[in-house]
């Protein structure tokens, strides 16, 4: 079983190069989404974390509103780190089971996880190899206002708190750069795969 990474800044793409090496036939694990599930009602840092951050962060129903929450750390760097010693275990733990998975299924498989600091976390290093996506900074803007509704002033804000592109470059094994049209993002994806392959053989 061979896994990979696949990171990159707000924005930049990350997701279509994910879906499209899923459609390869790569098992895809979104970090993401794994962090949602374990901030759910029954999720492994849900109690820790509404202690930490009390009742306030939490909608009617009960579940955790991740952008009050994101609201309670963002431009805070002790309390992010507060969250993310909560909630980076456990979706590591759910990582590293659902690779055990794929691996018992198909132990001539590839595995991407997808995540957006990948690198930051130093989680970059448990992975065969490192997959970092691209794009102009004027595309990440009108991607990230399109997409979750945020204001050029704060996709901005968010920009500048990220590890620019140009360092995570330096841990890359591959480089996809999303500027183009979807098709080439495409071209460049099976390239990488093709070569993830010809690896894991």
């Amino acid at each position: 079983m061979l896994t990979a990474g696949l990171t990159g800044g707000l924005a930049c793409g990350k997701t279509l190069v994910g879906r499209t090496l899923s459609g390869f036939g790569c098992y895809l694990i979104q970090a993401d989404e794994l962090g949602r599930a374990v901030l759910m009602p029954d999720g492994e840092a849900y109690d820790a974390v509404v202690r930490e951050f009390g009742p306030g962060i939490l909608r009617a129903d009960g579940t955790i509103d991740r952008r009050l929450l994101a609201a309670e750390v963002f431009g805070t760097p002790a309390r992010l780190e507060v969250l993310n010693a909560i909630v980076h275990p456990a979706v590591f733990l759910r990582e590293d089971s659902l690779i055990r998975e794929a691996a018992g299924r198909d132990p001539g498989g590839i595995v991407v996880v997808e995540a957006a600091i990948l690198i930051e976390t130093g989680s970059y290093r448990k992975f065969d190899r490192l997959m970092v996506v691209i794009s102009s900074e004027e595309q990440q803007v009108e991607r990230a206002m399109r997409r979750d509704g945020l204001t050029r002033d704060e996709v901005l804000a968010r920009l500048k708190r990220q590890m620019p592109a140009v360092e995570k470059l330096k841990f890359a094994d591959y480089v996809i750069d999303t500027s183009g049209s979807e098709n080439e993002t495409v071209r460049q994806a099976r390239e990488v795969y093709d070569s993830l392959r010809r690896l894991a053989l």
